[in-house]
């Protein structure tokens, strides 16, 4: 029989301090993080731009797939740096406050 855990905190016992401490990071590792976060924001957007095509592609099959899903991926990183969306900053602004 599993015995349940007894050491854990309950949510109640958490602060939101409390659980942010144990994550602190410096502001360069926040802002790399908040850029990566923009990347993936992008990676989807791309992702369902390609989902809305017109029309089949005649040459298309999994490896064309996986190609293009690496290159978009590769687009998003790309434009997470280049384009300002916002979003990082963002992130930096809500989150900066824990970061010490």
């Amino acid at each position: 029989m599993i015995e349940p855990v007894n050491n854990m905190p309950s949510f109640t016992q958490l602060s939101e301090d409390k659980a942010l401490s144990s994550i602190r990071q410096t502001p360069d590792e926040l802002k790399e993080v908040a850029e990566q976060f923009e990347a993936i924001f992008l990676n989807f957007f791309l992702k369902q731009a390609r989902a809305a095509k017109l029309a089949e592609d005649p040459l298309s099959n999994s490896a064309s797939k996986t190609y293009r899903d690496m290159l978009d991926q590769e687009y998003a990183t790309s434009l997470s740096g280049d384009v300002d969306l916002g979003i990082a900053e963002g992130l930096m602004r809500q989150f900066g406050k824990f970061v010490g």
